[in-house]
Protein backbone atom coordinates (compact mmCIF):
# COMPACT_ATOMS: atom_id res chain seq x y z
CA UNK A 1 0.00 0.00 0.00
CA UNK A 2 1.17 3.73 -0.78
CA UNK A 3 1.34 4.43 3.00
CA UNK A 4 3.47 1.75 3.81
CA UNK A 5 5.68 3.01 1.05
CA UNK A 6 5.68 6.30 2.11
CA UNK A 7 7.15 5.94 5.49
CA UNK A 8 10.52 5.48 3.71
CA UNK A 9 10.60 8.74 1.61
CA UNK A 10 13.36 11.25 1.17
CA UNK A 11 13.57 14.50 3.31
CA UNK A 12 11.38 16.52 1.83
CA UNK A 13 8.76 15.11 3.58
CA UNK A 14 11.16 15.08 6.85
CA UNK A 15 10.80 19.23 6.19
CA UNK A 16 6.79 18.96 6.58
CA UNK A 17 6.90 16.20 9.15
CA UNK A 18 3.94 17.24 11.77
CA UNK A 19 6.27 16.51 14.39
CA UNK A 20 8.40 19.08 13.53
CA UNK A 21 5.82 21.37 12.51
CA UNK A 22 4.59 21.21 15.97
CA UNK A 23 7.66 21.58 17.60
CA UNK A 24 8.47 24.87 15.40
CA UNK A 25 5.11 26.47 15.92
CA UNK A 26 6.21 26.31 19.79
CA UNK A 27 9.67 27.90 19.44
CA UNK A 28 8.23 30.93 21.37
CA UNK A 29 7.13 29.05 24.34
CA UNK A 30 10.84 27.13 23.79
CA UNK A 31 12.60 30.48 23.77
CA UNK A 32 10.37 31.35 27.18
CA UNK A 33 11.56 28.72 28.91
CA UNK A 34 15.00 29.48 27.80
CA UNK A 35 14.90 33.28 29.17
CA UNK A 36 13.39 31.63 32.22
CA UNK A 37 16.31 29.38 32.71
CA UNK A 38 18.77 32.21 32.54
CA UNK A 39 17.14 34.56 34.95
CA UNK A 40 16.58 31.35 37.39
CA UNK A 41 20.77 30.67 36.84
CA UNK A 42 21.51 34.01 37.51
CA UNK A 43 19.29 33.99 40.73
CA UNK A 44 20.84 30.68 41.76
CA UNK A 45 24.24 32.81 42.65
CA UNK A 46 22.07 34.44 44.95
CA UNK A 47 23.51 31.41 47.97
CA UNK A 48 26.78 31.79 47.49
CA UNK A 49 27.38 35.36 46.83
CA UNK A 50 24.90 35.52 49.93
CA UNK A 51 27.48 33.60 52.10
CA UNK A 52 30.46 35.55 50.66
CA UNK A 53 29.36 38.43 51.80
CA UNK A 54 28.65 36.93 55.11
CA UNK A 55 31.75 35.72 55.77
CA UNK A 56 34.13 38.14 54.06
CA UNK A 57 32.09 41.30 55.28
CA UNK A 58 29.19 40.71 57.64
CA UNK A 59 31.75 38.87 60.28
CA UNK A 60 34.11 40.81 59.29
CA UNK A 61 32.30 43.59 60.57
CA UNK A 62 30.52 42.59 63.09
CA UNK A 63 27.63 44.64 61.22
CA UNK A 64 23.69 43.60 62.08
CA UNK A 65 22.55 46.28 59.74
CA UNK A 66 24.42 45.31 56.86
CA UNK A 67 23.35 41.17 58.09
CA UNK A 68 19.77 42.04 58.56
CA UNK A 69 20.02 44.30 54.52
CA UNK A 70 22.02 40.96 52.92
CA UNK A 71 19.21 38.93 54.25
CA UNK A 72 16.23 41.00 53.43
CA UNK A 73 17.94 41.27 49.49
CA UNK A 74 18.48 37.65 49.62
CA UNK A 75 14.96 36.87 50.90
CA UNK A 76 13.49 38.84 47.76
CA UNK A 77 15.98 37.15 45.46
CA UNK A 78 14.72 33.82 46.75
CA UNK A 79 11.37 34.42 46.16
CA UNK A 80 11.52 35.66 42.68
CA UNK A 81 13.50 32.39 41.82
CA UNK A 82 10.36 30.64 43.51
CA UNK A 83 7.67 32.44 41.15
CA UNK A 84 10.02 31.72 38.16
CA UNK A 85 10.60 27.98 39.11
CA UNK A 86 6.73 27.62 39.07
CA UNK A 87 6.27 29.46 35.76
CA UNK A 88 9.35 27.29 34.13
CA UNK A 89 6.77 24.14 35.29
CA UNK A 90 4.24 25.51 34.20
CA UNK A 91 5.19 26.32 30.89
CA UNK A 92 7.25 22.90 30.12
CA UNK A 93 3.27 21.26 31.49
CA UNK A 94 1.85 23.40 28.51
CA UNK A 95 4.21 22.60 25.89
CA UNK A 96 3.89 18.77 26.45
CA UNK A 97 -0.53 18.98 26.61
CA UNK A 98 0.00 21.42 23.23
CA UNK A 99 2.31 18.84 21.79
CA UNK A 100 -0.48 16.45 22.81
CA UNK A 101 -3.36 18.44 22.00
CA UNK A 102 -2.06 19.33 18.19
CA UNK A 103 -0.99 15.32 17.54
CA UNK A 104 -3.41 13.20 19.53
CA UNK A 105 -6.08 13.06 16.52
CA UNK A 106 -3.06 12.27 14.16
CA UNK A 107 -1.26 9.50 16.56
CA UNK A 108 -4.98 7.45 17.02
CA UNK A 109 -5.12 7.46 12.93
CA UNK A 110 -1.81 6.35 12.78
CA UNK A 111 -2.89 3.53 15.80
CA UNK A 112 -5.79 2.42 13.94
CA UNK A 113 -4.11 2.33 10.00
CA UNK A 114 -1.30 0.69 10.89
CA UNK A 115 -2.47 -2.92 10.94
CA UNK A 116 -3.54 -2.16 7.19
CA UNK A 117 0.12 -0.89 6.72
CA UNK A 118 2.13 -3.23 8.35
CA UNK A 119 0.16 -6.47 9.51
CA UNK A 120 1.56 -8.89 12.28
CA UNK A 121 4.80 -6.51 12.58
CA UNK A 122 3.04 -3.58 13.37
CA UNK A 123 2.46 -5.11 16.60
CA UNK A 124 5.17 -3.05 18.52
CA UNK A 125 4.23 0.04 17.10
CA UNK A 126 1.91 2.45 19.41
CA UNK A 127 1.89 5.64 18.50
CA UNK A 128 -0.56 6.87 21.24
CA UNK A 129 1.89 5.17 23.83
CA UNK A 130 4.71 6.82 21.69
CA UNK A 131 3.36 10.04 22.22
CA UNK A 132 2.43 9.53 25.71
CA UNK A 133 6.21 8.66 26.94
CA UNK A 134 7.16 12.33 25.25
CA UNK A 135 4.70 14.68 26.69
CA UNK A 136 5.82 13.16 30.22
CA UNK A 137 8.91 13.62 29.33
CA UNK A 138 8.41 16.69 27.75
CA UNK A 139 6.34 17.74 31.17
CA UNK A 140 8.79 16.79 33.69
CA UNK A 141 12.19 17.56 35.08
CA UNK A 142 14.11 16.36 32.04
CA UNK A 143 13.86 19.75 29.83
CA UNK A 144 15.30 21.64 33.00
CA UNK A 145 18.09 19.89 33.46
CA UNK A 146 19.01 20.08 29.33
CA UNK A 147 17.73 24.07 29.91
CA UNK A 148 20.41 24.07 32.81
CA UNK A 149 23.28 22.30 31.21
CA UNK A 150 25.17 24.39 29.17
CA UNK A 151 25.11 26.58 32.70
CA UNK A 152 28.09 24.14 33.88
CA UNK A 153 30.66 25.57 32.35
CA UNK A 154 30.02 29.29 33.77
CA UNK A 155 29.69 28.14 37.28
CA UNK A 156 32.97 25.96 36.33
CA UNK A 157 34.58 29.32 35.23
CA UNK A 158 33.63 31.48 38.22
CA UNK A 159 35.30 28.75 40.44
CA UNK A 160 38.46 29.48 38.36
CA UNK A 161 38.44 32.79 38.49
CA UNK A 162 38.37 32.68 42.30
CA UNK A 163 41.06 30.20 42.71
CA UNK A 164 42.79 27.90 39.50
CA UNK A 165 43.09 24.62 41.92
CA UNK A 166 39.56 25.02 43.14
CA UNK A 167 38.52 25.10 39.14
CA UNK A 168 40.53 21.98 38.76
CA UNK A 169 38.78 19.80 41.64
CA UNK A 170 35.39 21.06 39.95
CA UNK A 171 36.63 20.46 36.37
CA UNK A 172 37.65 16.72 37.78
CA UNK A 173 34.46 16.10 39.33
CA UNK A 174 31.84 16.72 36.23
CA UNK A 175 34.64 14.69 33.74
CA UNK A 176 34.23 11.65 36.39
CA UNK A 177 30.31 12.63 36.48
CA UNK A 178 30.17 13.14 32.48
CA UNK A 179 31.95 9.57 32.39
CA UNK A 180 29.06 7.42 34.26
CA UNK A 181 26.74 9.53 32.00
CA UNK A 182 27.91 7.59 28.90
CA UNK A 183 28.49 4.55 30.48
CA UNK A 184 24.95 4.73 31.48
CA UNK A 185 23.99 5.43 28.36
CA UNK A 186 26.09 2.56 26.65
CA UNK A 187 25.01 0.15 29.12
CA UNK A 188 21.39 0.74 29.47
CA UNK A 189 20.24 1.57 25.89
CA UNK A 190 19.47 -1.64 24.78
CA UNK A 191 17.72 -3.21 28.12
CA UNK A 192 15.71 -0.17 28.28
CA UNK A 193 14.59 -0.73 24.60
CA UNK A 194 14.04 -4.31 24.97
CA UNK A 195 11.76 -3.59 28.18
CA UNK A 196 9.96 -1.15 26.50
CA UNK A 197 9.22 -3.67 23.28
CA UNK A 198 8.41 -6.59 25.77
CA UNK A 199 5.70 -3.91 27.67
CA UNK A 200 4.14 -3.26 24.31
CA UNK A 201 4.43 -7.43 24.01
CA UNK A 202 2.12 -7.79 27.08
CA UNK A 203 -0.17 -4.83 26.44
CA UNK A 204 -1.33 -6.54 23.54
CA UNK A 205 -1.30 -9.99 25.25
CA UNK A 206 -3.34 -8.37 27.74
CA UNK A 207 -5.95 -6.94 25.22
CA UNK A 208 -6.26 -10.15 23.22
CA UNK A 209 -6.93 -12.36 26.24
CA UNK A 210 -9.63 -9.49 27.26
CA UNK A 211 -11.11 -9.80 23.51
CA UNK A 212 -11.18 -13.74 23.82
CA UNK A 213 -12.37 -14.02 27.52
CA UNK A 214 -15.06 -16.55 26.57
CA UNK A 215 -12.69 -18.59 24.20
CA UNK A 216 -10.15 -18.90 27.58
CA UNK A 217 -12.91 -19.73 29.84
CA UNK A 218 -14.75 -22.45 27.90
CA UNK A 219 -11.84 -24.29 26.99
CA UNK A 220 -9.44 -24.11 29.96
CA UNK A 221 -7.06 -21.71 28.35
CA UNK A 222 -6.57 -19.61 32.00
CA UNK A 223 -3.82 -21.73 33.25
CA UNK A 224 -2.12 -22.41 29.93
CA UNK A 225 -2.02 -18.59 29.25
CA UNK A 226 -1.21 -17.72 32.93
CA UNK A 227 1.94 -19.71 32.20
CA UNK A 228 2.81 -17.85 29.36
CA UNK A 229 2.03 -14.18 30.97
CA UNK A 230 4.52 -15.64 33.73
CA UNK A 231 7.40 -16.25 31.45
CA UNK A 232 7.21 -13.07 29.17
CA UNK A 233 6.92 -11.64 32.63
CA UNK A 234 9.55 -12.73 34.01
CA UNK A 235 11.65 -12.11 31.13
CA UNK A 236 10.40 -8.44 31.21
CA UNK A 237 11.26 -7.72 35.11
CA UNK A 238 14.71 -9.74 34.79
CA UNK A 239 15.45 -6.62 31.15
CA UNK A 240 13.65 -4.12 33.46
CA UNK A 241 15.95 -4.94 36.74
CA UNK A 242 19.22 -5.02 34.40
CA UNK A 243 18.49 -1.69 33.11
CA UNK A 244 17.39 -0.27 36.75
CA UNK A 245 20.53 -1.72 38.32
CA UNK A 246 22.63 -0.29 36.07
CA UNK A 247 20.85 3.35 35.90
CA UNK A 248 20.53 2.99 39.76
CA UNK A 249 23.96 2.43 40.21
CA UNK A 250 25.18 5.23 37.53
CA UNK A 251 22.96 7.55 39.48
CA UNK A 252 24.59 6.57 42.98
CA UNK A 253 27.82 6.56 41.65
CA UNK A 254 27.52 10.24 40.29
CA UNK A 255 25.57 11.23 43.47
CA UNK A 256 28.56 9.87 45.45
CA UNK A 257 31.05 11.86 43.03
CA UNK A 258 29.25 15.16 43.74
CA UNK A 259 29.19 14.57 47.56
CA UNK A 260 32.62 13.39 47.08
CA UNK A 261 33.21 16.80 45.28
CA UNK A 262 31.62 19.00 47.76
CA UNK A 263 33.78 18.33 50.69
CA UNK A 264 37.31 18.32 48.48
CA UNK A 265 36.62 21.66 47.56
CA UNK A 266 35.83 22.24 51.04
CA UNK A 267 39.06 20.45 51.60
CA UNK A 268 40.93 22.19 49.60
CA UNK A 269 39.16 25.88 49.72
CA UNK A 270 40.22 25.54 53.39
CA UNK A 271 43.85 24.37 53.05
CA UNK A 272 43.91 27.87 50.15
CA UNK A 273 42.29 29.83 53.07
CA UNK A 274 45.10 28.51 55.73
CA UNK A 275 47.19 29.64 53.22
CA UNK A 276 45.61 33.17 52.98
CA UNK A 277 45.40 32.37 49.55
CA UNK A 278 41.56 32.77 49.40
CA UNK A 279 39.29 33.89 52.17
CA UNK A 280 36.19 31.71 54.01
CA UNK A 281 33.78 32.94 52.12
CA UNK A 282 35.00 32.37 48.72
CA UNK A 283 35.63 28.53 50.05
CA UNK A 284 31.50 28.31 50.87
CA UNK A 285 30.89 30.07 47.96
CA UNK A 286 32.65 27.91 45.82
CA UNK A 287 31.78 24.66 47.17
CA UNK A 288 27.97 26.21 46.60
CA UNK A 289 28.60 27.27 43.01
CA UNK A 290 30.48 23.88 42.23
CA UNK A 291 26.95 21.94 43.76
CA UNK A 292 25.16 24.31 41.44
CA UNK A 293 27.06 23.21 38.54
CA UNK A 294 26.49 19.47 38.90
CA UNK A 295 23.12 19.66 39.91
CA UNK A 296 21.89 19.55 36.11
CA UNK A 297 24.07 16.70 35.60
CA UNK A 298 22.94 15.03 38.80
CA UNK A 299 19.35 15.24 37.61
CA UNK A 300 19.77 14.65 33.82
CA UNK A 301 21.40 10.41 35.38
CA UNK A 302 18.34 10.54 37.02
CA UNK A 303 16.38 11.43 34.39
CA UNK A 304 18.47 9.41 31.53
CA UNK A 305 15.59 6.27 31.91
CA UNK A 306 12.99 8.73 30.93
CA UNK A 307 14.64 10.51 28.32
CA UNK A 308 16.19 7.08 26.35
CA UNK A 309 12.20 6.40 26.33
CA UNK A 310 11.55 9.58 25.19
CA UNK A 311 14.27 9.64 22.57
CA UNK A 312 13.01 6.56 21.24
CA UNK A 313 9.63 7.20 21.04
CA UNK A 314 10.23 10.45 19.31
CA UNK A 315 12.17 8.75 16.83
CA UNK A 316 9.35 6.44 16.15
CA UNK A 317 6.81 9.26 15.58
CA UNK A 318 8.81 11.13 13.37
CA UNK A 319 9.12 7.96 10.93
CA UNK A 320 5.75 7.43 11.21
CA UNK A 321 4.42 10.58 10.82
CA UNK A 322 6.21 11.40 7.73
CA UNK A 323 3.15 9.29 5.89
CA UNK A 324 0.33 11.71 5.61
CA UNK A 325 -2.47 10.27 6.49
CA UNK A 326 -5.18 12.13 3.98
CA UNK A 327 -3.08 12.80 1.46
CA UNK A 328 -3.90 16.23 -0.11
CA UNK A 329 -6.06 16.03 -3.00
CA UNK A 330 -6.31 19.22 -5.60
CA UNK A 331 -10.01 17.82 -7.06
CA UNK A 332 -12.26 15.80 -5.02
CA UNK A 333 -13.90 13.11 -7.30
CA UNK A 334 -17.49 12.66 -7.40
CA UNK A 335 -18.75 9.39 -5.41
CA UNK A 336 -18.30 6.40 -7.86
CA UNK A 337 -22.01 4.51 -9.05
CA UNK A 338 -21.45 2.62 -12.20
CA UNK A 339 -18.54 0.09 -11.77
CA UNK A 340 -15.95 -2.17 -10.40
CA UNK A 341 -12.75 -3.18 -12.23
CA UNK A 342 -9.84 -5.20 -10.99
CA UNK A 343 -7.53 -6.28 -13.39
CA UNK A 344 -4.53 -9.32 -13.04
CA UNK A 345 -4.43 -8.90 -9.31
CA UNK A 346 -1.33 -9.61 -7.27
CA UNK A 347 -2.00 -8.93 -3.50
CA UNK A 348 -0.83 -9.89 -0.38
CA UNK A 349 -1.75 -9.18 3.58
CA UNK A 350 -0.70 -6.22 4.87
CA UNK A 351 2.93 -6.69 6.44
CA UNK A 352 3.79 -9.43 3.62
CA UNK A 353 5.55 -8.98 0.36
CA UNK A 354 4.71 -12.98 -1.21
CA UNK A 355 1.40 -12.51 -3.20
CA UNK A 356 -1.47 -14.78 -1.70
CA UNK A 357 -3.44 -13.58 -5.19
CA UNK A 358 -2.34 -14.55 -8.46
CA UNK A 359 -3.47 -12.30 -11.51
CA UNK A 360 -7.46 -12.21 -10.53
CA UNK A 361 -9.83 -9.94 -12.61
CA UNK A 362 -13.27 -9.05 -12.35
CA UNK A 363 -15.14 -6.44 -14.02
CA UNK A 364 -18.56 -5.81 -12.18
CA UNK A 365 -21.02 -2.95 -12.92
CA UNK A 366 -24.09 -1.61 -10.60
CA UNK A 367 -26.10 -3.45 -9.63
CA UNK A 368 -24.23 -6.47 -9.70
CA UNK A 369 -23.70 -9.17 -6.73
CA UNK A 370 -20.78 -11.51 -6.89
CA UNK A 371 -20.38 -14.68 -3.85
CA UNK A 372 -16.42 -15.53 -3.70
CA UNK A 373 -16.29 -19.42 -2.95
CA UNK A 374 -12.80 -21.42 -2.68
CA UNK A 375 -11.55 -23.45 0.41
CA UNK A 376 -9.92 -21.79 3.62
CA UNK A 377 -7.01 -20.16 2.62
CA UNK A 378 -7.48 -19.80 -0.80
CA UNK A 379 -7.29 -15.84 -0.20
CA UNK A 380 -11.11 -14.89 0.01
CA UNK A 381 -10.65 -12.20 2.29
CA UNK A 382 -7.10 -10.73 1.19
CA UNK A 383 -9.14 -10.09 -2.24
CA UNK A 384 -12.01 -8.25 -0.34
CA UNK A 385 -9.46 -6.66 2.15
CA UNK A 386 -7.04 -5.50 -1.36
CA UNK A 387 -10.66 -4.34 -2.88
CA UNK A 388 -11.06 -1.58 0.28
CA UNK A 389 -7.89 -1.00 0.53
CA UNK A 390 -6.58 -2.69 3.47
CA UNK A 391 -4.31 -5.24 1.66
CA UNK A 392 -1.02 -4.84 0.06
CA UNK A 393 -1.56 -4.14 -4.19
CA UNK A 394 1.69 -6.03 -5.68
CA UNK A 395 0.58 -5.73 -9.06
CA UNK A 396 -2.68 -4.78 -11.38
CA UNK A 397 -5.31 -2.14 -10.71
CA UNK A 398 -8.35 -1.65 -8.74
CA UNK A 399 -10.50 0.66 -9.94
CA UNK A 400 -14.02 2.31 -9.28
CA UNK A 401 -15.25 4.29 -12.11
CA UNK A 402 -11.89 4.27 -13.52
CA UNK A 403 -10.42 5.97 -10.82
CA UNK A 404 -8.27 4.27 -7.79
CA UNK A 405 -9.37 4.55 -4.38
CA UNK A 406 -6.23 6.72 -3.41
CA UNK A 407 -8.32 9.67 -5.26
CA UNK A 408 -10.27 9.91 -3.09
CA UNK A 409 -10.30 11.01 0.75
CA UNK A 410 -11.11 8.75 3.76
CA UNK A 411 -14.30 10.81 4.92
CA UNK A 412 -15.42 10.25 0.60
CA UNK A 413 -14.58 7.03 0.76
CA UNK A 414 -16.66 6.46 4.19
CA UNK A 415 -19.95 7.39 1.98
CA UNK A 416 -19.70 4.69 -1.06
CA UNK A 417 -18.01 1.94 0.98
CA UNK A 418 -19.59 -0.92 3.68
CA UNK A 419 -17.55 -3.13 4.78
CA UNK A 420 -18.81 -6.31 7.32
CA UNK A 421 -15.45 -7.95 7.80
CA UNK A 422 -14.91 -11.84 9.18
CA UNK A 423 -13.60 -10.78 12.41
CA UNK A 424 -15.99 -7.74 13.43
CA UNK A 425 -16.10 -5.92 16.43
CA UNK A 426 -18.01 -3.29 17.93
CA UNK A 427 -16.56 -0.23 19.80
CA UNK A 428 -17.90 0.74 23.31
CA UNK A 429 -20.65 3.03 22.54
CA UNK A 430 -23.95 3.12 22.45
CA UNK A 431 -26.03 1.01 19.24
CA UNK A 432 -26.66 4.13 17.38
CA UNK A 433 -22.86 5.28 17.39
CA UNK A 434 -22.07 1.85 15.92
CA UNK A 435 -24.90 1.68 12.96
CA UNK A 436 -23.56 5.36 12.33
CA UNK A 437 -19.76 4.69 12.47
CA UNK A 438 -19.56 7.97 15.49
CA UNK A 439 -20.64 9.94 12.83
CA UNK A 440 -21.55 12.73 15.17
CA UNK A 441 -23.71 14.65 12.73
CA UNK A 442 -25.73 11.60 11.44
CA UNK A 443 -29.14 11.56 11.52
CA UNK A 444 -31.60 9.38 13.33
CA UNK A 445 -33.63 8.42 10.06
CA UNK A 446 -29.92 7.62 8.21
CA UNK A 447 -29.39 5.32 11.39
CA UNK A 448 -33.10 3.61 11.62
CA UNK A 449 -33.02 3.28 7.71
CA UNK A 450 -29.81 1.14 7.80
CA UNK A 451 -31.33 -0.81 10.68
CA UNK A 452 -34.20 -1.41 9.35
CA UNK A 453 -32.16 -2.80 5.71
CA UNK A 454 -30.33 -5.52 8.48
CA UNK A 455 -34.15 -6.26 9.78
CA UNK A 456 -32.56 -5.14 13.30
CA UNK A 457 -34.61 -2.69 14.38
CA UNK A 458 -36.80 -4.36 16.19
CA UNK A 459 -34.42 -6.51 17.82
CA UNK A 460 -32.63 -3.02 18.51
CA UNK A 461 -35.82 -1.07 20.32
CA UNK A 462 -36.40 -4.51 22.39
CA UNK A 463 -32.73 -3.93 24.07
CA UNK A 464 -33.28 -2.32 27.37
CA UNK A 465 -32.57 1.40 26.22
CA UNK A 466 -32.94 0.55 22.32
CA UNK A 467 -30.59 2.88 20.48
CA UNK A 468 -28.89 4.16 22.96
CA UNK A 469 -28.17 0.73 24.86
CA UNK A 470 -24.36 0.58 25.57
CA UNK A 471 -22.72 -1.94 23.84
CA UNK A 472 -19.64 -2.46 25.89
CA UNK A 473 -15.92 -3.28 24.54
CA UNK A 474 -16.17 -5.02 21.67
CA UNK A 475 -19.74 -5.49 22.18
CA UNK A 476 -19.78 -7.82 24.94
CA UNK A 477 -22.95 -6.99 25.98
CA UNK A 478 -24.77 -8.70 23.04
CA UNK A 479 -24.81 -11.79 21.18
CA UNK A 480 -23.19 -13.44 18.96
CA UNK A 481 -25.58 -12.79 15.97
CA UNK A 482 -26.95 -9.37 17.53
CA UNK A 483 -23.03 -7.92 17.28
CA UNK A 484 -23.23 -9.34 13.27
CA UNK A 485 -26.28 -8.12 12.67
CA UNK A 486 -25.86 -4.44 14.15
CA UNK A 487 -22.71 -4.91 12.07
CA UNK A 488 -24.14 -5.60 8.85
CA UNK A 489 -26.65 -2.13 9.89
CA UNK A 490 -23.19 -0.19 10.49
CA UNK A 491 -22.03 -1.43 6.55
CA UNK A 492 -25.28 -0.72 5.28
CA UNK A 493 -25.75 3.16 7.08
CA UNK A 494 -25.78 5.27 4.06
CA UNK A 495 -26.86 2.95 1.38
CA UNK A 496 -23.14 2.93 -0.14
CA UNK A 497 -22.31 2.46 -3.25
CA UNK A 498 -19.90 -0.47 -2.84
CA UNK A 499 -20.54 -3.30 -0.09
CA UNK A 500 -18.56 -5.92 0.46
CA UNK A 501 -19.40 -8.70 3.18
CA UNK A 502 -16.88 -11.12 4.29
CA UNK A 503 -18.83 -14.40 6.04
CA UNK A 504 -21.97 -11.92 6.91
CA UNK A 505 -23.86 -14.98 8.37
CA UNK A 506 -21.03 -17.08 10.17
CA UNK A 507 -23.11 -16.08 12.69
CA UNK A 508 -26.96 -15.74 11.69
CA UNK A 509 -29.89 -18.27 12.45
CA UNK A 510 -32.25 -19.17 9.50
CA UNK A 511 -34.27 -15.73 10.23
CA UNK A 512 -31.11 -13.92 10.15
CA UNK A 513 -29.92 -15.49 6.70
CA UNK A 514 -32.97 -14.05 5.05
CA UNK A 515 -32.78 -10.80 6.53
CA UNK A 516 -29.17 -10.83 5.05
CA UNK A 517 -30.14 -12.27 1.81
CA UNK A 518 -32.77 -9.62 1.36
CA UNK A 519 -30.86 -6.70 2.47
CA UNK A 520 -28.56 -8.03 -0.40
CA UNK A 521 -31.08 -7.81 -2.74
CA UNK A 522 -32.41 -4.76 -1.77
CA UNK A 523 -28.87 -2.83 -1.90
CA UNK A 524 -28.37 -4.19 -5.43
CA UNK A 525 -31.78 -2.98 -6.69
CA UNK A 526 -30.75 0.33 -5.37
CA UNK A 527 -27.68 0.46 -7.70
CA UNK A 528 -24.71 -1.24 -4.74
CA UNK A 529 -22.22 -3.81 -6.24
CA UNK A 530 -22.55 -6.33 -3.24
CA UNK A 531 -19.64 -8.64 -2.74
CA UNK A 532 -20.07 -11.23 -0.46
CA UNK A 533 -17.60 -13.74 0.63
CA UNK A 534 -20.15 -17.24 1.74
CA UNK A 535 -20.61 -20.58 1.53
CA UNK A 536 -24.41 -21.09 2.32
CA UNK A 537 -26.80 -21.35 -0.96
CA UNK A 538 -29.51 -18.64 0.84
CA UNK A 539 -26.82 -15.93 1.00
CA UNK A 540 -25.33 -17.34 -2.55
CA UNK A 541 -29.05 -17.44 -4.30
CA UNK A 542 -29.09 -13.43 -3.47
CA UNK A 543 -26.27 -12.96 -6.07
CA UNK A 544 -26.08 -13.43 -10.21
CA UNK A 545 -22.21 -14.13 -10.00
CA UNK A 546 -19.48 -16.43 -8.41
CA UNK A 547 -16.24 -16.40 -8.13
CA UNK A 548 -14.47 -19.38 -6.89
CA UNK A 549 -10.71 -19.02 -5.64
CA UNK A 550 -7.95 -22.09 -5.86
CA UNK A 551 -5.04 -21.58 -3.67
CA UNK A 552 -5.32 -17.65 -4.87
CA UNK A 553 -6.00 -17.85 -8.33
CA UNK A 554 -9.49 -18.08 -10.55
CA UNK A 555 -10.53 -21.51 -10.56
CA UNK A 556 -13.99 -20.20 -11.78
CA UNK A 557 -15.82 -16.87 -12.78
CA UNK A 558 -19.13 -16.04 -13.88
CA UNK A 559 -22.93 -16.38 -13.63
CA UNK A 560 -23.66 -18.41 -10.65
CA UNK A 561 -25.79 -21.34 -12.06
CA UNK A 562 -22.77 -21.99 -14.51
CA UNK A 563 -20.08 -21.65 -12.28
CA UNK A 564 -21.82 -23.56 -9.76
CA UNK A 565 -22.57 -26.39 -12.14
CA UNK A 566 -19.31 -26.62 -13.29
CA UNK A 567 -17.74 -26.95 -9.32
CA UNK A 568 -20.50 -30.20 -8.67
CA UNK A 569 -19.36 -32.09 -11.91
CA UNK A 570 -15.99 -32.99 -10.39
CA UNK A 571 -17.65 -33.67 -7.44
CA UNK A 572 -20.25 -35.93 -8.31
CA UNK A 573 -17.66 -37.84 -10.28
CA UNK A 574 -15.15 -38.39 -7.90
CA UNK A 575 -18.38 -39.62 -5.83
CA UNK A 576 -19.22 -41.84 -8.26
CA UNK A 577 -15.59 -43.69 -8.89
Amino acid sequence: MAPALRLSRGDDVEETSPLGTVLSSLRRWLWGVGAISFVLNLLTLTGPLFMLQVYDRVLASGSVPTLVALGCFALALYLFFGVLEALRSRLLFRIGQQVDAQLSAQTFSLSAMIPNWFGAKGGKLRPVDDLDALTRFMSGGGPSAIFDMPWLPFYLGLVFLFHWLLGVVALTGVVLICILVVLSELKCRKPSAAAAQLRGRRGSFVEESRRNAEAIHAMGMSDALWQHWNTENATLLERQHFAADWSGFFSSAARTVRFILQSAILAVGAWLAILHEISPGVMIACSIMTSRALAPVEQAVGQWRGFISARESFLRLKALLRAPLHPDLVVELPLPNKRLVVEQLYCCPAGTHSPVIHGVSLDLHAGDGISILGPSGAGKSTLVRAIIGSASVLKGDIRLDGATLDQWSAEARGRFIGYLPQDLQLFDGTVAQNIARFDPHASSEAIIEAAMLADVHDLIVGLPDGYDTMVGPGGMSLSGGQRQRIALARALFGKPFLLVLDEPNSNLDAEGEAALAKAILTMRAHGSIVIVVAHRPRVIGAVDTVLCLQEGRTAGYGPRDKVMRNMLVPVRTKERA
